[in-house]
Formats: structure tokens, C-alpha cells, sequence
């Protein structure tokens, strides 16, 4: 049995939408998974190059760790009825600027040949639905870097406000970037909702 964050009431559940599916990342996944991550553009913002293999695994070991001790994590995305991985979505513990944001954030990373189709503000969305309705939070955090202006069009389309801009450490530990801090409440979603995917299941 999974933990629970202690801010949330429920676990966060594998879901469809309209296009995709969404399910809790598993070790059977890494594969497909580092081959998007090789991509130089999924990493462009913070290491300017893909991950290595290995870097891949360290990230699906910590997205499943996210799973049993909080009951959300990393969340594989493919397209209904096809069997190929386009992606990641997922909640997070926010693990910089904590006095900031929201204790749980959101993110994403999908291979670039998937962008442009709106399937990360799909799958995002239904994430967030879930955050303010089963799982209760009150709010959700996103962390992008400052210099990425397609994420931080994509967590604006999302209905997230800016709390501010701030140097946070690169995942590598080597030097620092400068991150935005953004925000969605539950109070505000349903109208941001509405805006950000109204087609949305």
C-alpha cells in the first residue's frame, strides 16, 4: 500500500482523456523512456545535451520512490489505442523554494516529436483535476526555467500565475539556473480549466 502526502486526501489515479492514457511509471517503461531523454531538446534548459542511460534511470527510480512514499509520482503518456510512450506527467514534492510554492508542483517532459499537438496541456489538465478534486489540494506548483518560454507558455495556458523568479540548483549539483515559480489554486481552476482544455473528458 502506498503513503500518502500528508497534503493530500486520496492517491493520484490512472486516468484517460480524450487522446491519451496516463498511468504510474514502471521500471518496464525505461527504454522508451530513455530514448525520449536523449533528445537534446527535453533537457535543453538544464544541461544543454540529453540524458545518459543511466541519468534516465536515476529519474524513473526517484518517479517511482514519489509513488510509494506520497501516492503520486511520474506518469508514462501514450496515445489511446497506440502503444508507443509520447511522455511524462506527474506530480512532484516541490523540492526548492518550498517557503514559496505549493508543497506538490507539476511537470512534464514529452518527446518533441509529440509537441504542438496539445497533448501535454491534455494530460497536465487531467492531472490537476484530480489534485483539486479527489486529492484535495489546495494549490499546485510548477518550476520551469526562466529562458523556457515554451514551458512557461505551457504552465500560463494552464491557468498558473508567477510567484516570482529564482536561482535554484541544477539537478547535477554543478552551478545554478534561474527558475520561475508558478501557481494554479483550487479556487481558480475550474475557470483556468475551462480555458486551458475545454474539451477535456
Amino acid at each position: 500500500m502506498d503513503a500518502l502526502h500528508p497534503a493530500v486526501a486520496a492517491p493520484l489515479r490512472e486516468t484517460v482523456t480524450l487522446r491519451l492514457s496516463l498511468r504510474r511509471l514502471r521500471e518496464r517503461d525505461l527504454d522508451e523512456l530513455a530514448a525520449i531523454f536523449a533528445f537534446r531538446e527535453v533537457w535543453e534548459f538544464e544541461y544543454g545535451r540529453g540524458l545518459t542511460p543511466a541519468e534516465t534511470n536515476a529519474f524513473l527510480q526517484r518517479q517511482m520512490l514519489l509513488w510509494t512514499e506520497n501516492g503520486f509520482g511520474g506518469c508514462a503518456v501514450r496515445l489511446l489505442g497506440g502503444a508507443e510512450l509520447i511522455g511524462v506527467v506527474g506530480l512532484s514534492v516541490a523540492t526548492v523554494a518550498r517557503e514559496l510554492l505549493p508543497s506538490v508542483t507539476v511537470g512534464w517532459r514529452f518527446s518533441p516529436n509529440s509537441w504542438g499537438k496539445g497533448y501535454v496541456t491534455e494530460a497536465a489538465s487531467a492531472l490537476l483535476d484530480q489534485a483539486f478534486t479527489t486529492m484535495r489540494l489546495d494549490g499546485v506548483g510548477c518550476v520551469t526555467n526562466a529562458q523556457n518560454r515554451r514551458s512557461v507558455a505551457l504552465a500560463e495556458r494552464l491557468g498558473m500565475t508567477v510567484i516570482t523568479t529564482t536561482a535554484v540548483p541544477r539537478d547535477d549539483g554543478t552551478d545554478t539556473v534561474d527558475a520561475l515559480l508558478l501557481q494554479v489554486r483550487r479556487a481558480d481552476w475550474p475557470s483556468r480549466r475551462a480555458a486551458a482544455w475545454p474539451g477535456l473528458a
